[in-house]
């Protein structure tokens, strides 16, 4: 719990304008590695839950790893709809798709429907809109994108450009 204190209070710091400038797009981060098995997802989850734990902020948990779902497979969301649905379909307001959770202050957002084409709807301007969306439309929320590893993958390169900060675990 200590360890991820220290890693959340500055990325709280950009995020939010807490004792600092605040980043453009900083409540956006994405979480990755540089290959599978790494421990992004744990961090992911780790660092969801110890931010949820701070006053006045909120914290909505994505899976973004299009392609392996494991963090909505975990927490028993695969089967929602979710990102790649809402990039699928423009008309799909991507707030409803946001799950609760039995801590009032942290909220899911599952992968979706998988897709063979998910990198290019990763690429496409939709994520940038959604991006801003579910970070404009709470000032105290903090998005954590759970993100495919960089080397083999396509899509944690794309997703890098749509937020405003990125963790990166190392083994």
């Amino acid at each position: 719990a200590a360890q991820y204190r220290h890693i959340k209070r500055p990325l709280i710091s950009k995020g939010i304008g807490r004792g600092r400038e605040r980043v453009p797009r900083g409540n956006s981060i994405m979480v990755t590695s540089a290959l599978p098995g790494e421990g992004k997802t744990f961090t992911t989850v780790n660092l969801a839950l110890s931010m949820a734990l701070e006053q006045e902020l909120r914290v909505l948990l994505v899976d973004a790893d299009v392609a392996r779902p494991r963090l909505s497979h975990e927490l028993g969301i695969d089967r929602d709809p979710g990102l790649l649905d809402a990039l699928r379909d423009d008309a799909i307001d991507v707030e409803s798709l946001v799950i609760g959770t039995d801590i009032p202050t942290l909220t899911l957002l599952s992968a979706g429907g998988r897709s063979d084409t998910a990198t290019e709807l990763l690429a496409g301007p939709r994520l940038a809109e959604i991006v801003q969306r579910l970070c404009e439309s709470d000032r105290n929320r903090i998005v954590l994108f759970d993100s495919p590893p960089i080397l083999p993958t396509t899509e944690a390169r794309v997703l890098a450009q749509a937020v405003g900060q990125v963790v990166l675990a190392v083994r």
